[in-house]
């Protein structure tokens, strides 16, 4: 049975840093923003029927490697409770609970890491500090009935 893991935290707290080191011990990495970045896109937050059509794909695509049996690592924000359900409930017919890896970080260091970025790549993209203050403020973090959590502090 594939394994799967939901990176779970804000804007700018390290998720896509710890999947990547999941995907370089060969889960498979699925991450909207490196979807939008292979796009053409380069600002955030994307057109909504941008978005809708990429999660759409990342949703297929997840399934489709849980059914060829290859661990999964879902780089997506999962910022609230609504959203993780979504996801869960994709994988509910296949029998796997997936994990949750929650990535905490403090206010000041994530919007000083979102400021920071290059806009290098689909992990880099910069956000408006306004915009980036409502992500942080309104992360709506994992609890114990989610499921299993592993706790990441990243400053």
């Amino acid at each position: 049975m594939s394994r799967v893991i939901f990176m779970c935290g804000p804007a700018g707290s390290g998720k896509s840093t710890i999947a990547r080191r999941y995907e370089a011990d060969g889960m498979v990495r699925l991450s909207v923003d490196t979807e939008a970045w292979a796009r053409g896109h380069r600002t955030m937050p994307l057109p909504e029927a941008v978005g809708s059509e990429i999660i759409a794909k990342l949703e297929e695509r997840l399934l489709t490697c849980v059914r060829d049996g290859q661990d999964v690592v879902l780089d997506l924000s999962f910022w609230s409770r609504e959203m993780r359900d979504h996801w869960r409930a994709l994988l509910l017919p296949s029998g796997i609970t997936p994990e949750i890896v929650q990535v905490v970080v403090s206010r000041a260091t994530a919007l000083a890491r979102i400021e920071a970025r290059a806009e290098q790549h689909g992990d880099d993209f910069r956000l408006p500090r306004a915009l980036a203050e409502i992500y942080y403020d309104h992360f709506e973090p994992p609890t114990d009935d989610e499921g299993p959590i592993t706790v990441i502090r990243t400053d």
